[in-house]
């Protein structure tokens, strides 16, 4: 018997669905809206979901992700009556099992339902038993539990795999782990960058050449596609593969055979292509700058990497896992983080990912020597500066909120606009430099670097509304 959860405000349709559900041996449960719904996924192991889009509460579109990272990872079936394509390209982008419009019928609901169920029982009785080994990737927030259970699913067969993400994700990490989880663990696992790799030279680098075959080419080389055999060839950054590089290499992933350079000579190579790039391929291809039917070829299974600053339940994991080793490798003692150094690497956007995270770490440590507490003041200039931006627009947003929700005064005592404009430009200026004068703790370069201000506008308008400088 599985359990069924409706989260929807139409009570008749929710009695009408129970007793359908209820019909075919499995318990339903029913929410009039995502808090109650929410309440019973907290409570209940439930299996399937059937979602309402429109709620008291919010939008359930929007709610997907999260249910379906509830404890027990429930398949969720939209239901709505205002759908249309949109509707039904957005739930499928996030994650739903199916999208049905009202009314619904019960051969309408039952199909879905009972193929979600069997869906997840033929997966349960798949899943792998061992652990996943996954050296240094670290974290565990929905976003990264989401892209190691594709991982889990690479891993198991020998499908090439595309990873797709920003610059610093650590696709090289994520590839390593699909190799190390899979049959081919104890071949080799060879890695090319495209991106570093002089366009005259790639060729001769994938596919090895023969002696003669080119000036300076001395002796027989083995290419990395050959010597990838038995094994993993990881391809960082395939969006930098030539044009005309592509459609050889096409050949060979077809028929998994290298010809070397300047050889009449095939030789068969047995290795699982994964490839990764920050670029969009789809878009290259529809501009003729990349094979189209290469890229076929290369996402027989994508994997989408999240950014570190879409995970950033992450950063103190990281934290914890990176810093005593940066500690050590550079002589230093092993240190404690004041909440304000956590906190403004929270609020930092890190565009550069986990790459930058653990530059800016090893700088911060190197910065505080032997101190045993790391502050925001040992953290680079640009981070900081980030950080204090967002808390003063935060800051100033709930100012404009709180003058927005004073109550109106009488008629005769409202002011002209012209009027009203000037009071509140001078009440927005004011409380603007005290809060930046506070969160700098009067450091005049990052106030002038916060502000924008010249030194002399700035210190004009801390002498027109009386701010002191003295922390």
């Amino acid at each position: 018997m599985a359990n069924i959860l409706i989260i929807d405000d139409d009570p008749v349709l929710c009695r009408s669905m129970a007793a359908s559900i209820a019909d075919v041996g499995h318990e339903a449960h029913i929410a009039y809206s995502l808090e109650q719904g929410r309440s019973i996924l907290a409570d209940v192991e439930i299996d399937v979901v059937f979602l309402d889009v429109v709620l008291p509460d919010g939008d359930g579109m929007k709610e997907v992700e999260q249910i379906k990272h509830a404890t027990s990872h429930p398949e969720v079936i939209i239901i709505t009556g205002y759908g249309g394509p949109e509707g039904a390209e957005a739930a499928v982008k996030s994650g739903a099992w199916d999208y049905l419009c009202k009314p619904i019928s019960d051969k309408e609901m039952m199909l879905p339902l009972l193929r979600a169920l069997q869906y997840r029982r033929e997966k349960h009785s798949s899943r792998r038993q061992e652990p996943l080994h996954r050296d240094r990737i670290i974290g565990n927030s929905p976003a990264m539990q989401k892209s190691l259970e594709l991982v889990a699913q690479a891993s198991a067969g020998d499908a090439n795999i595309l990873l797709v993400g920003e610059t610093g994700v650590g696709k090289e990490l994520f590839a390593r782990a699909i190799h190390d989880n899979s049959r081919r663990k104890n071949g080799p696992f060879v890695v090319v960058d495209c991106a570093a790799l002089p366009e005259t030279l790639i060729e001769a680098t994938l596919f090895g050449h023969v002696r003669g075959a080119f000036t300076g080419a001395d002796k027989d080389k083995t290419g990395l596609i050959r010597m990838a055999d038995g094994g993993s060839l990881f391809l960082d950054e395939i969006g930098e593969l030539p044009l005309p590089l592509q459609r050889g290499f096409l050949r060979v992933l077809q028929e998994r055979v290298v010809r070397p350079v300047g050889s009449n000579k095939e030789f068969k190579s047995d290795f699982r292509l994964i490839s990764a790039t920050n670029r969009n391929l789809d878009s290259m291809a529809a501009d003729g700058t990349f094979r189209e039917d290469l890229l076929f070829r290369l996402k027989t299974m994508r994997i989408l990497l999240p950014p570190l600053r879409e995970r950033r339940e992450d950063i103190r994991q990281l934290l914890v896992y990176y810093a005593p080793r940066l500690a050590a490798a550079t002589g230093v003692s092993s240190k404690i983080f004041a909440p304000e150094f956590i906190q403004t690497l929270l609020q930092y956007d890190w565009p550069g990912n986990v790459r930058e995270f653990i530059s800016t770490l090893e700088i911060a440590i190197l910065a505080a020597g032997n101190a045993p507490t790391l502050y925001p003041a040992h953290l680079p200039e640009s981070v900081r500066i980030t950080a204090v931006k967002k808390r003063t627009h935060e800051a100033i947003h709930t100012s404009r909120s709180d003058i927005l929700d004073t109550p109106l005064a009488l008629p005769e005592t409202i002011p002209t606009l012209k009027e009203f404009r000037d009071e509140m430009i001078e009440f927005a200026e004011e409380k603007y430099l005290q809060y930046v004068v506070r969160v700098t703790k009067a450091d005049i370069k990052a106030m002038l670097s916060l502000s924008g201000l010249s030194k002399s506008r700035f210190y004009e308008l801390l002498r027109k509304y009386n701010i002191q400088t003295k922390t």
